[in-house]
């Protein structure tokens, strides 16, 4: 019997390294074609797009696109069109963090129309900013569009798909930070509380709702003093106030007794109190009070639960409320900055943007 009776099945040291090598090439290529697959292009894509909403993706080619009754600017050369909504920024459509989401978008595939949504950029912000979004979803190219709307843009985006014409164009809808039931955000912004649990709101979201409604009064001089209230807090929190605010009539009274209540339990009332103009817009852009069993297009609602401006729990009841509503909450996002902190954030960022570029593959 031999002294070492397994030598002879040891392969020699060539032999060895030929295994290796073929056991590598296979891993490789197995690899490769993961990666030429669907999903995989979709992995790889989620893992590229998320890499550019955190960092800087390169600048795109954008050409301006005039339509009737509108304009807007078109990122990208090809693929399957998104929709892109600014939120109520002055900026708008050329906000330096829109324009760097639009890009990140175009690298993941997406050709983006970005409209000029004039009610949104001068802060006067109504139910009649859904007409603005109904005419760029009809004069975007192609047969069906993704939309992206950036927190307040999500009410007209979800009101200009009620229109069954839209609502045949959109085949996907994301929701980044949006409101659903309006009176109860307007209790967070004034008194810090919702459902009863206390937050500390950014101050941002009170004076565009001072600057949007301003000129829905019928006193002209309160329309003023609140309007010159609403551009100095807005320019700085702390700003004085007394010497506009003790020259204010009965309707701009009205406005700042609500903006002044810390008591969650009036704020329902102030808001009845409010003038008509006002109270009557609140009611159009409620999207509580809608109807909204027979949305047709797929929601992608993301929200941060840091979120100071609309609490996390809008964003969840508004994908509750909707047929195909998909709930996305995040731990840190802000309120409407769209890059993932920590490993749980990423994982859930990563579902919402997979899911995405599906829809991306069966519009393409």
């Amino acid at each position: 019997m031999s002294e070492m009776p397994f030598q002879d099945k040891i392969p020699p040291p060539a032999a060895r390294r030929n295994d290796r090598f073929r056991i590598l090439f296979a891993l490789l290529l197995i690899l490769a074609l993961g990666l030429v697959s669907p999903p995989g292009r979709r992995v790889f894509d989620t893992i590229r797009l998320m890499a550019a909403l955190g960092g800087s993706p390169p600048p795109v080619a954008v050409r301006p696109l005039e339509y009737a009754g509108g304009r807007a600017d078109l990122h990208g050369e090809s693929g399957p069109v998104l929709v892109l909504l600014p939120g109520a920024a002055v900026a708008g459509k050329d906000d330096p963090r829109l324009v760097r989401f639009a890009a990140a978008l175009v690298g993941a595939g997406w050709r983006v129309m970005v409209p000029d949504l004039l009610g949104a950029r001068a802060l006067t912000l109504s139910a009649a900013d859904a007409g603005e979004v109904a005419l760029a979803v009809r004069h975007a190219p192609g047969d069906r569009v993704a939309m992206a709307a950036i927190s307040y843009a999500a009410i007209p985006a979800v009101l200009a798909a009620l229109e069954p014409d839209v609502a045949a164009r959109v085949a996907v809808m994301v929701a980044v930070g949006p409101p659903y039931d309006a009176r109860r955000v307007i209790g967070f912004f004034t008194t810090g509380y919702w459902r009863g649990q206390r937050l500390e709101p950014n101050a941002y979201g009170k004076w565009v709702f001072v600057a949007s409604n301003a000129r829905r009064l019928s006193d002209s001089g309160d329309r003023t003093l609140l309007e010159a209230v609403a551009r100095r807090r807005m320019g700085d929190p702390e700003a004085g106030i007394g010497d506009l605010v003790g020259r204010l009539g009965p309707q701009g009274k009205a406005v700042m007794a609500l903006l002044d209540n810390a008591d969650p339990a009036r704020a329902p009332g102030l808001i009845d109190g409010l003038p008509p103009g006002i109270a009557d817009e609140i009611g159009r852009l409620d999207l509580a009070a809608r109807d909204l069993s027979a949305f047709a297009p797929e929601v992608l609602v993301i929200h941060g639960a840091d979120d100071r401006i609309v609490p996390v729990g809008e964003g969840e009841a508004l994908a509750a409320a909707l047929p195909h509503g998909r709930f996305y909450r995040l731990g840190n996002l802000a309120h409407a900055d769209l890059s993932a902190a920590g490993l749980a954030d990423g994982w859930t960022l990563g579902r919402a943007v997979y899911r995405l570029l599906e829809w991306r593959d069966r519009m393409g």
